[in-house]
């Protein structure tokens, strides 16, 4: 794979950073495809001169598709958002931004395209992120049938928005929100497998090489299954922080998200309450990390470490 080119499609986000390292160290060039090249500089040192190189492309536009593809070897697109904002909506990225990608990569040549969606991604479900991802596989294996899904569950790692927010949380908070306990209605044993940020990328490095996986769906979960009370309690351990974890209804929490979510930047959406009320753990029968000759890291062996930050300072 030394010196293939790659288009990246949100390479300067969490996952993107993580997966431009291991690529360049593998010896690929890499165009890091993203909406605002300046803020995507800090990728260029992590290869030699001129072999990561930023350039402009949105996902919601057919021109700089195409240019960030032409002449590419595969492409990755990472493309996904929590909530959504202006016209970076859910459909407008995770449906018809991850079709175009698929469309354009076709009619470019590319001949290896991987598209990273998510567990729970059903057209089903009554959550409308999860839906859209539904959409984009669909859109993607209509366009590019042979292309990779990879289905990730909640991403763990340094830069992530899952402990980290959390942890945040606990330094400032005297007591945390246990989401779906409280009520007879709410089951409180939500499960999730959350999953390390290497782990993903060293799948997306091995999918681009193996010819095999071409068409497939991997579904990539830690080797843990840990509820959200678990989670909690692994924060509050790993930072060394004492909080009471306060019951939290769905249908109280929805009816105050429904008002939150109204301010910029809101730590939490309706919709994300709807997706913390679905299992997010790898399917029965589902190829996983272990099919791609990966171990699972678990929780306990990185995230100590990166919380460390927000352990109370000792007395003097």
């Amino acid at each position: 794979m030394a010196h293939t080119l790659v288009t990246i499609f949100g390479a300067s986000g969490f996952l993107g950073r993580h997966l431009v390292r291991r690529l360049a160290a593998d010896g690929m060039r890499i165009r890091a495809a993203v909406r605002r090249p300046e803020r995507a500089l800090f990728l260029t040192p992590m290869g030699d001169v001129g072999q990561v190189v930023p350039i402009q492309a949105n996902v919601r536009d057919d021109d700089s598709v195409r240019a960030a593809l032409e002449g590419a070897d595969a492409a990755v697109n990472l493309v996904g958002v929590l909530q959504g904002s202006g016209r970076q909506t859910f459909d407008a990225l995770h449906h018809l931004g991850a079709g175009r990608v698929a469309r354009l990569a076709r009619e470019t040549g590319v001949s290896r395209l991987v598209q990273i969606s998510a567990i729970g991604a059903e057209a089903g479900s009554k959550a409308d992120y999860a839906r859209s991802k539904a959409k984009g596989e669909a859109a993607v294996r209509d366009a590019f049938p042979d292309a990779t899904v990879i289905r990730p569950s909640l991403v763990f790692g340094p830069e992530d928005d899952l402990f980290n927010r959390f942890a945040a949380m606990a330094r400032i908070l005297p007591v945390l929100p246990l989401f779906g306990h409280g009520l007879l209605t709410d089951a409180g044993a939500t499960r999730f497998q959350p999953v390390y940020v290497g782990d993903v990328a060293d799948a997306i490095r091995r999918v681009l090489a193996d010819p095999a996986s071409a068409g497939k769906t991997y579904e990539l979960g830690g080797p843990q299954v840990l509820s959200y009370r678990e989670i909690m309690e692994r924060v509050l351990r790993y930072t060394g922080r004492r909080r009471g974890l306060v019951p939290y209804p769905f249908r109280l929490a929805r009816l105050h998200a429904a008002f939150i979510q109204l301010v910029p930047g809101a730590p939490i959406t309706v919709d994300q309450l709807r997706l913390l009320e679905l299992d997010n753990v790898v399917s029965e029968g589902a190829a996983t990390l272990a099919d791609l000759g990966i171990e699972a890291t678990p929780v306990e062996s990185v995230v100590p470490e990166y919380l460390a930050r927000y352990r109370r300072p000792r007395a003097a």
